[in-house]
């Protein structure tokens, strides 16, 4: 069954062949509707996974001080942002820097709760912003990429999944906080996105397969029932409205034109943080393209191209942006991985599920956009947000765990390689964790392709 609307623009099928679009130096546009198709199960699913973008409000509104109006406000602007990969040309559905919101938080502590926290915030959103923008701008960010051993690559990803999975579990985390509905979250997710038995009975039964095309749905609409039923989140209360804009507040409260910009000072003290969010970012990009490899692997129809220099451009562009008009505790980084790896999912079903990547990861942030203006629909997602942040996190790090090993897979001392920099990157940080898997490539790997020790 078509599960799709569009486009106007019909591709030329083949592997060597992409969607059309129009060129724009480094960035190739696509419009909806006339480039790509619109994909009913991301609608669906971005009007509920928008709680997972709504989780950065309360997040604001510790750290900054703010009203939750205003931390919503904040969030619409960076949905708008949002939509700029699809429609430039990076075939991902973009998030945050994730596992850098503790070392984010943590830092902004050390300031004054006012403008100068908020001078501090928007240093590191801009000066993390110019560094994309170099990185990207000059080529330098594909060299990068390539100069990392796969091993050192596996180990950051794998970190990564390690991070994601101790911020849920670890004392006094999110789990404590709503265990069963968390758990139940969890349990939806894993079995309808990875579970063999449950894919398999869904390409029997219509029913199951229609439940699994909607990614993470199921899992925040189950865990929305029964936290309230075992007393873990309030009944929302519902007014019906479009979501109220502040901008006026968010402007002369927040922003560096009306509180003044960071002074030379704040900026130099900023930089060491700035370079560990990008080393963590770093594992972004790498997932990014990994995952989208492996989209494009899988179906013969249409290429799809992941460039990493275009991703780090769009993703600066975002950063500097609402360093200079909304300054956000969560970097804006290149993807969000569980979402990509939900749509990547369906898109490696065939064309009848998925026309085309750019339909899936387009609708989606579109949707996610207009979605946060339906004020009823933001109402009944406020008292889950912390169980829609967790159920995500949860499948980024399953994710993450496999897709780390599948790159190492049959080669000893690049398993070994791997493991310990994810393990120090969750235990010591990300500038650590890079240093430990370099170390070790040098020192077991490198030159040793057809040796016994890496097999």
């Amino acid at each position: 069954m078509k599960m799709y609307v569009g486009p106007l623009l019909k591709r030329i099928e083949g592997p060597e062949n992409e969607q059309p679009y129009i060129k724009l130096g480094i960035f190739k546009i696509r419009l909806p509707f006339i480039h790509y198709e619109w994909e009913w199960p991301e609608a669906i699913s971005a009007l509920i996974m928008m709680a997972t973008c709504l989780g950065a409000a309360p997040v604001l509104e510790e750290t900054l001080g703010c009203s939750f109006e205003v931390a919503v406000t904040m969030v619409i602007i960076n949905g708008f942002l949002y939509m700029l990969h699809a429609h430039l040309g990076d075939p991902v559905v973009p998030g945050w820097v994730t596992p850098a919101i503790p070392l984010v938080v943590a830092y902004l502590s050390q300031y004054p709760m006012g403008p100068a926290r908020t001078q501090a915030l928007v240093a590191l959103n801009l000066s993390f912003g110019l560094l994309l923008l170099i990185l990207g701008i000059t080529g330098l960010a594909k060299k990068f990429a390539d100069m990392i051993p796969v091993s050192v690559k596996a180990g950051v990803i794998f970190g990564a999944g390690i991070a994601a999975f101790n911020s849920i579990y670890a004392k006094g985390g999110r789990f404590d906080k709503a265990p069963i509905s968390v758990t139940v979250g969890v349990v939806v997710a894993l079995i309808t996105l990875f579970a063999i038995w449950y894919r398999r009975r869904s390409e029997k039964i219509p029913l199951l397969k229609t439940i699994r095309n909607l990614g993470m749905v199921p899992a925040i609409i189950f865990a929305l029932i029964v936290g309230p039923l075992v007393g873990e989140l309030k009944v929302p209360e519902i007014i019906w409205s479009i979501t109220p804009l502040k901008i006026k507040e968010l402007f002369s409260l927040y922003s560096p034109f009306s509180i003044g910009f960071p002074s030379l000072q704040v900026i130099i003290n900023t930089l060491p943080l700035t370079l560990a969010v990008y080393i963590i970012a770093f594992g972004d990009f790498v997932f990014a393209q990994t995952v989208i490899g492996e989209a494009d692997k899988a179906r013969g129809d249409e290429k799809i191209e992941f460039n990493v220099n275009r991703s780090n451009v769009i993703s600066g562009i975002r950063n500097v942006a609402l360093g200079l008009f909304a300054p956000y505790t969560q970097n804006a980084g290149p993807l969000w991985a569980a979402m990509t790896v939900a749509v990547a999912e369906r898109y490696k079903e065939g064309k009848d599920a998925m026309y085309s990547i750019w339909g899936g990861v387009g609708t989606f942030r579109v949707m996610t956009f207009l979605g946060l203006f339906i004020y009823p629909i933001v109402c009944i997602m406020r008292p889950a947000l912390t169980i829609a942040y967790s159920v995500t996190l949860l499948v980024q790090a399953f994710a993450c765990s496999y897709i780390a090993m599948e790159e190492v897979m049959g080669k000893r001392n690049s398993i070994a390689v791997a493991v310990l920099t994810g393990a120090m990157i969750a235990l010591r940080g990300a500038a650590w964790g890079l240093l430990t898997g370099i170390l070790l490539y040098l020192l077991v790997e490198r030159n040793g392709k057809a040796k016994a020790g890496n097999k």
